[in-house]
């Protein structure tokens, strides 16, 4: 179920992921702007002052621009994340409309972004996780399925969405390779309310992405993305190409140590791992580098002639 919030506002039923380093101010006014909700971590605004001056930017921009989609702010319910706190509560001071929160079930948020009649997306890989975050409130379940760039799951698209659908009334968004207009009807038609688009939007100008990772991206398919726990702690999708320049063998990497997971000096860049590109499995799609506004258009033909071929 749409929440009425978004009703209205959308060119597509798109939300632009959030992505650590690549997702700022200038990508996500840009997916705005072109009608689709923009996302970023607060995590990427360092030092941490930035985000007041980030949230303040992005509104005002957005103000102007009668058509435009509402923003999110990812939120990393993880005990490393010692900003926390003051990061809601400037998601608070500045009425986000859509708070996106990740991993701890996030009741104290719910309740703080639900005081000013904002919404709280969570994202899971599994009907665990799922229905201890409906539990604490969230208002969406963002599924996460095999495929995703990041940090992904293993569970086919069709058994998250069959399986969430049998007692989740609220709004659904599903997650996991989707790079084209015909991968957001497709996920429309299994019974998801939004499609969740990351990795097609890191090949664009508005990225916060180095070049070298924007070429490797256009570069790549499928069979170049390596799931992997050793970077995070967590498994997730990366590029294989970042991998052996790194001096790691694609093939033979062991796991890593979630107890060790860090997310704040991960976005800062003191990782051994960061120049570890992550993407998702839908990288084939990706043929250039271009603006948000033109990408968002090719989706939005692409969605037509997927419309218009199944009445035929």
């Amino acid at each position: 179920m749409l929440p009425e919030q978004l009703k209205g506002r959308l060119s597509l039923p798109l939300i632009g992921a959030p992505m650590f380093i690549v997702s700022g101010p200038e990508l996500v006014i840009a997916q705005c702007q072109a009608g689709i909700v923009g996302a970023f971590p607060a995590l990427n605004a360092r030092p941490q002052e930035l985000l007041d001056d980030w949230l303040a930017q992005i509104n005002e921009s957005l103000s102007s621009h009668s058509s435009a989609a509402p923003f999110a702010v990812n939120q990393i319910c993880h005990p490393s994340n010692t900003r926390l706190e003051q990061d809601v509560a400037l998601c608070v001071k500045h009425r986000v409309p859509i708070v996106i929160t990740s991993l701890s079930p996030p009741a104290e948020i719910v309740q703080a972004v639900h005081s000013y009649g904002g919404l709280v997306f969570h994202d899971v890989i599994n009907m665990r996780h799922a229905r201890k975050a409906a539990d604490q409130g969230v208002d969406g379940l963002i599924l996460v399925a095999a495929g995703a760039g990041g940090h992904a799951g293993q569970l086919s698209p069709f058994a998250l969405v069959n399986e969430a659908r049998q007692w989740f009334d609220g709004c659904i968004i599903l997650s996991g390779a989707m790079s084209t207009g015909s991968d957001i009807l497709a996920a429309q038609a299994m019974g998801a309310d939004l499609a969740y688009m990351g990795t097609r939007f890191i090949a664009s100008k508005e990225a916060n992405a180095s070049s070298e990772y924007k070429l490797m991206l256009v570069e790549s398919c499928a069979e170049d993305i390596v799931y992997s726990s050793l970077f995070t702690g967590v498994k997730g999708n990366y590029l294989r190409g970042s991998i052996a320049a790194a001096g790691l063998d694609p093939d033979q990497l062991p796991d890593g140590d979630i107890s060790k997971m860090d997310f704040q000096e991960m976005v800062q860049g003191s990782k051994a791992w960061k120049d570890i590109w992550g993407a998702g499995q839908g990288v084939g799609s990706i043929a250039s580098e271009v603006h948000v506004a033109g990408i968002v258009e090719e989706l939005a033909q692409q969605y037509k002639n997927a419309q218009e071929a199944l009445r035929d």
